[in-house]
């Protein structure tokens, strides 16, 4: 494909910000406003796109067509390359191999696959269970093959930290790199000196995944910087406050009887439409029809 094709553009995001800062996006609107903020990048998350848009726990209850809806949306709004969870990649080699097309033909830039087994549970919650390295790699293998784009990126993601130790989880990183993995996602670290471990052992980029109120600190960029980290996806922090707020909104509504007290603390009109372009449109209709 073109050098201007998203998996392209990430490559350079990634040559250019060190390392980048991939805010997470629940949807269209969110990503309008987290490429006003500068970011250079975005990420979707599987827990996205089960909580947000189907109200359900992220327990690999949602489908490939589910989470390329969101895909084409989000990309449709922006031309920002976009990271996308892709879970265990929807079944075996095959159905790997068209995850891979399908989120290249909706939009996204990047995704990682993670060596959980098909049960899957959050990163950050206990009783995980994974695959043996022998199958993740074969997973990062299929992946690889089904690119129709050369410069999509592959993330292998592992969570073998937390169930096996850092040792096997850095062993099996290094596996999915030489099967041809373009980064690696090391899940639920505690400190940044495991991140140095896997940046020192790795020939690849690493991910750092700063989730809230899990097992991995706040580090900072500046922290991560000095280790070598590439990239650092924030997945839910925006998601999280927008369902403190509207917890806020909908609770006084419904105890006050009237949204005034809260009304200073809302977007205003004119600065949703300054997002959306809605002047814009509004030329645009004038310049046709008016």
């Amino acid at each position: 494909m073109s050098q201007f094709s998203a998996g392209a553009r990430l490559r350079q995001a990634i040559k250019d910000e060190s390392p980048l800062q991939m805010p997470g996006v629940i949807n269209a609107y969110a990503a309008l406003q987290a490429r006003n903020a500068g970011f250079r990048a975005l990420y979707m998350s599987g827990a996205g796109v089960a909580n947000a848009s189907f109200g359900l726990p992220d327990l690999g209850m949602t489908s490939l067509n589910d989470v390329c809806e969101d895909i084409r949306r989000v990309c449709g709004a922006v031309d920002l390359p976009l990271l996308v969870d892709a879970d265990t990649g929807w079944g075996a080699v095959f159905n790997i191999q068209r995850t891979i097309r399908e989120f290249i033909r909706a939009g996204a830039a990047a995704c990682h696959i993670e060596d959980q087994v098909q049960a899957k549970r959050c990163g950050h919650r206990p009783g995980k269970a994974i695959v043996p390295k022998g199958d993740m790699v074969d997973r990062i293998k299929a992946a690889v093959d089904g690119r129709i784009d050369p410069d999509f990126v592959i993330v292998a993601r592992t969570d073998a930290l937390a169930v096996e130790g850092i040792d096997a989880a850095i062993d099996r990183a290094v596996a999915c790199a030489e099967a041809g993995a373009d980064a690696i996602f090391a899940e639920a670290c505690t400190t940044v000196e495991e991140y140095e471990r896997f940046v020192n052992s790795c020939p690849v980029p690493i991910l750092a995944n700063l989730t809230e109120f899990g097992k991995t600190p706040y580090f900072t960029v500046d922290q991560l910087r000095a280790i070598g980290i590439a990239m650092i996806i924030y997945p839910l922090s925006a998601f999280r406050a927008m369902c403190k707020a509207a917890e806020q909104v909908y609770g006084t509504i419904r105890q006050a009887g009237t949204q005034v007290s809260l009304v200073e603390q809302m977007q205003t009109r004119k600065e949703l439409y300054e997002v959306l372009g809605y002047m814009d449109y509004e030329a645009k209709l004038d310049q046709l029809y008016g």
